[in-house]
């Protein structure tokens, strides 16, 4: 790599990562915007036109606020967690392709600043991290609320990336492949939610408790716990918390738009043709993120314990058995042919069906239900 190449880099690097912080200010309007309309109210209107920069008046008003440290923290693990949480949520991102790419100076320039043969393995390494940050800050905070929290977090957060590795791995299995731009490629004909819906569900639901979003935000619960794992922490820091989880929600989506809904692609004209993809790519994106914000806007916070029991009861074994019928799947065909495959999958799933049916006719219904 010549001067030029790190150059251009370093503009892919700093675009992207002004990209996400933008994406923010804007989510955290729209979030507000879209619950707003669902509880009949305005929402936000006096910071700018229809209060677009409100959010960015809170971040001036968090950044100039006062930052309090309490006396009983362990200060070193104390500032560097929201560090922690912050960070992994960009590097995240920089296996997403969510262009083609454009030609500058004579070179390609991809919209992507990292095309690894493992990039899977990487988004599973950095959504790991994240918990890290959210365990320290409550432990080091010397309060017996952010400490609850973070041990809520860690709980949550390891019991669903387990849930959310089985999805990814289900993909993996159908594309081939574990670079994010070849999965990309292999949906040109056909999106990946088509074929591996139940994995798709499986990664929204994991995806919402990963970030700690409604209803299974219980790490930071403010009717139990004032704030959770940040209660001691205010001002910048406070803020970096708040950045860190709506960028985490954002690569979340673009994660599922790059593995499910097939990317940057869609249909395009043949002028400015590095154009068409990001619009792709940011429609999509922001379908992804209306859904989230829908189900903060009509679900309550469940209970902990229902969380921790739909996890490991429900999310899990399911996630096992889509895992061995993508297998099935993918290696069956090989071997024996397709006819054979679709007349016992629909054998299968008429067995299912009956079942389902005689299984709701034979059992009693208890005394509450009926009335």
């Amino acid at each position: 790599m010549d001067l030029l190449d790190w150059l251009l880099l370093v503009v892919r690097v700093a675009a992207v990562f002004f990209g996400l912080l933008v994406s923010v200010l804007v989510f955290v309007w729209f979030e507000r915007k879209v619950v707003a309309d669902m509880q009949t109210r305005k929402g936000p209107m006096r910071a700018g036109p229809r209060g677009v920069l409100v959010t960015f008046a809170d971040g001036i008003k968090l950044f100039f606020k006062e930052g309090v440290t309490p006396a009983e923290v362990d200060r070193p693990v104390y500032l560097l967690a929201p560090v922690i949480i912050m960070l992994p949520a960009f590097l995240a991102f920089a296996v997403i392709p969510f262009g083609t790419g454009v030609t500058v100076f004579g070179r390609r320039i991809p919209f992507q600043l990292a095309d690894l043969n493992v990039g899977i393995l990487w988004i599973l390494a950095m959504t790991s991290i994240g918990v890290y940050g959210i365990v320290l800050a409550g432990w080091s905070s010397g309060s017996k609320y952010p400490l609850l929290g973070s041990v809520r977090s860690t709980a949550q957060m390891i019991s669903y990336e387990v849930g959310m590795g089985l999805a990814l791995v289900a993909v993996l299995m159908y594309s081939g492949s574990l670079k994010m731009s070849e999965i990309v490629a292999a949906q040109d004909r056909v999106w990946n939610v088509i074929p591996q819906f139940p994995a798709f569900v499986i990664y929204l639901l994991s995806g919402l408790a990963e970030t700690n979003r409604p209803p299974f935000d219980l790490p930071e619960a403010e009717t139990e716990l004032v704030a959770g794992y940040h209660t001691e922490y205010s001002g910048i820091r406070f803020a970096m918390f708040y950045l860190g989880e709506y960028v985490n929600t954002v690569t979340v989506a673009a994660i599922a738009v790059t593995l499910f809904l097939g990317g940057w692609r869609g249909p395009a004209p043949d002028f400015l043709p590095w154009l068409w993809p990001l619009m792709w790519f940011g429609v999509k994106l922001v379908a992804v993120i209306y859904v989230y914000v829908w189900i903060r806007a009509t679900i309550p916070r469940i209970r902990y314990d229902r969380l921790m029991a739909f996890g490991w009861k429900v999310l899990i074994p399911f996630g096992l058995l889509w895992v061995l019928a993508t297998g099935a799947v993918v290696v069956l065909p090989e071997e024996y042919g397709s006819r054979p495959i679709y007349i016992a999958a629909a054998i299968l799933l008429g067995v299912v069906a009956v079942a389902s049916v005689l299984w709701s006719l034979v059992t009693p219904r208890r005394e509450g239900a009926r009335r």
